[in-house]
């Protein structure tokens, strides 16, 4: 995979990737360190959610960007929710009712080719050392495994950066296309909307997660306190990723676990 010298723009640059607008395309680009498996994954499970039903971007080529591997799929154009809202914050109960309604259609799809979302839980937490306890780690895997067993899909990082509405419409007739797909799996849509409360408050949208909590219960008829027990779960599984800065936050969710 080439990417062209030209018309090439650098739409955001994170730990282990950068991610290039190429014209058509959208192209993803891995630093040496993220395992080939885990890039083909990704890839799978944006064949997965498309076969699911599930409007996702044109996936066009896996392939090598020089040493490093790379994921190209159709760019599509328009806003993503984050950048409507940062353009406009009067509109933030129209944002957060579009995200939450997406989210329930994706869990509203299946697709028993995605790997299991306890099965990946597990693993991560598993994989964490003596980053917790041991007494940690058993409560957590036996919280874990008195869940109950669904099979939604789950894109594993809802968020507003990661929904594209066509022209930056709410309104529009176009629908909305969900991107970055790395972390999909089948399982607890309460899980899924967990790490999606996570991650907002992670990204300092403490006031925004506490509303999208609520009202993603009052639309789904779950409780607040059922999400909630799973973030003990996705906080520690989120611990694995390695990030630093996060820690301590996420601490203080697994520490949870100890009187639950």
């Amino acid at each position: 995979m080439k990417l062209p010298k030209k018309n090439k723009t650098l739409i955001v640059e994170r730990h282990n990737k950068v991610v290039y607008d190429c014209d058509e395309l959208v192209v993803k680009v891995f630093n040496g360190a993220k395992p080939a498996a885990d890039i083909l994954n990704e890839a799978l499970n944006i064949a997965r959610a498309d076969q699911a039903g599930i409007n996702v971007p044109e996936l066009v080529e896996v392939g090598k960007v020089g040493v490093n591997w790379a994921i190209a799929t159709k760019k599509v154009e328009g806003k993503t929710l984050r950048q409507i809202l940062a353009e406009d914050p009067s509109r933030e109960d129209e944002v957060l009712d579009r995200l939450i309604g997406l989210e329930l259609e994706v869990h509203s799809h299946t697709n028993p080719l995605l790997n299991r979302q306890k099965d990946k839980l597990t693993r991560m937490i598993n994989s964490l050392g003596d980053t917790i306890s041991e007494a940690q780690r058993y409560e957590l895997l036996h919280l874990l495994d008195g869940m109950p067993n669904h099979t939604k899909v789950c894109h594993g990082d809802f968020v507003p950066s990661n929904i594209i509405i066509p022209e930056g419409d709410l309104d529009g007739n176009e629908p909305p296309v969900i991107v970055d797909w790395a972390h999909a799996t089948q399982g607890n849509g309460a899980a899924d909307c967990a790490i999606t409360y996570l991650h907002l408050i992670l990204n300092g949208e403490k006031d925004f997660a506490e509303k999208y909590l609520r009202r993603y219960c009052e639309r789904q008829g779950c409780t607040v306190d059922y999400v909630q027990s799973w973030c003990s779960i996705v906080a520690a599984a989120e611990l694995a990723r390695g990030r630093v800065f996060e820690q301590d936050f996420l601490m203080t969710w697994v520490d949870v676990v100890d009187w639950v």
